[in-house]
């Protein structure tokens, strides 16, 4: 008996430079692009682990619960950290990027996170890469929730790394993942004597034993099936056409909104502006009286299919995801999550408006 699964022939050494190149060319790259086998976590780990140590001072920016990982791993490194934290209901801006620089001119590593699922808003990447560029440093971005959402275009945006994973937007598998890394960032890895050599973490070892030998010889076996995933992933992308996923992701935001604005009871967006919130996921506020994971419950136990989550921690009292990534990326999804919650706002006692939130979602739809 065969199963799809299984009893697959070996995935080549050229199989999976070519999944890299498709990669590369959907983040607008010509930097090296690695495929780590793991979840997004591991390139970026690895990417900071290789290119900060004690001699750096790093920028990290805090728009939600990422970039205080980040900042625990820089501090791990030995590197000098400056915070730069803002509400989880707002962005960064480029202006408060120069400010960090004009305070502390030796900052040569900036972390930033481009669209924060968790919270979320979205940061404007192209403004404050032209900031960083300006001043030399590295700049590092996590796009694992923005690709497939928004654009993400490394080089016009002069990002040294840059670490996605394929399980939101994409539409894919979150067992493997991929980072480019400029020559900048290759040239710091290798004068840093801490960085991780003969490790899972290397992104060393992965240039030296796959990149520099012309990508011919895989380090180790290769996570097929994500592979395969993965590349699949990436061929839908390249049919619908990114421009069409990242307008459906858009539609879905602003369909998520505005039918939340209309549906009243208490309910609105987490974060303020609208040009500040993240394609990838709308994150919405309860009402006081209202507990955003007995709400989120109460909404999942009519249909358990809707992409709703309460806020991680603290924001689990106050905050409601709409995961709207991916394949729920959909009026009809969009139309099913704002039905569920405002009936289990009805059944708490709150006027809602379900018809003119279904009017309000279609008609942002575009």
């Amino acid at each position: 008996m065969t199963h799809p699964f299984l009893d697959l022939p070996p995935l080549s050494a050229a199989h999976f430079a070519s999944v890299e190149d498709r990669v590369a060319r959907l983040l607008g790259t010509e930097h090296d692009v690695v495929i780590m086998q793991g979840e997004a976590l591991l390139p970026l780990e690895g990417a900071i682990r290789g290119t900060v140590g004690p001699g750096n001072t790093a920028l990290n920016v805090i728009t939600g619960p990422y970039g205080q990982t980040f900042g625990n791993w820089l501090r791990d490194c030995g590197a000098t950290v400056i915070d730069l934290a803002v509400p989880f209901h707002t962005a960064v801006s480029a202006g408060q990027i120069r400010e960090a620089f004009a305070e502390h001119p030796e900052i040569d590593f900036v972390s930033l996170v481009h669209a924060e699922a968790a919270t979320g808003n979205t940061n404007p990447v192209a403004e404050i890469g032209e900031v960083v560029r300006e001043r030399g440093a590295l700049l590092y971005l996590d796009a694992v929730a923005s690709v497939g959402a928004e654009p993400v275009l490394v080089d016009a945006w002069g990002v040294d790394l840059c670490v996605i994973g394929a399980q939101k937007a994409m539409g894919g598998p979150a067992g493997v993942s991929a980072v480019s890394v400029s020559a900048r960032a290759w040239a710091r890895m290798a004068a840093n004597p801490l960085a991780p050599r003969r490790s899972y973490l290397s992104l060393l070892d992965w240039k030296e034993r796959w990149l520099d030998g012309g990508r011919k010889v895989l380090p180790h076996a290769p996570a097929q099936l994500e592979m395969l995933a993965l590349e699949a992933c990436v061929e839908r992308i390249e049919a619908q056409g990114l421009d069409a996923v990242m307008g459906r992701h858009r539609a879905a935001a602003a369909a998520t909104r505005a039918g939340a604005v209309a549906l009243g009871g208490g309910l609105e967006p987490y974060v303020h502006q609208a040009r500040e919130a993240a394609p990838v996921a709308t994150t919405l506020r309860t009402p006081a009286d209202v507990v955003a994971s007995e709400l989120v419950a109460r909404a999942l136990a009519a249909d358990p299919a809707l992409p709703l989550a309460a806020g991680g921690g603290a924001l689990a009292k106050e905050m409601i995801r709409v995961n709207h990534y991916g394949p729920d990326a959909t009026v009809e999804v969009v139309q099913g999550c704002l039905a569920a919650l405002g009936a289990a706002l009805a059944e708490r006692g709150h006027s809602v408006d379900l018809e003119g939130a279904h009017r309000a979602a279609q008609d942002a739809w575009r």
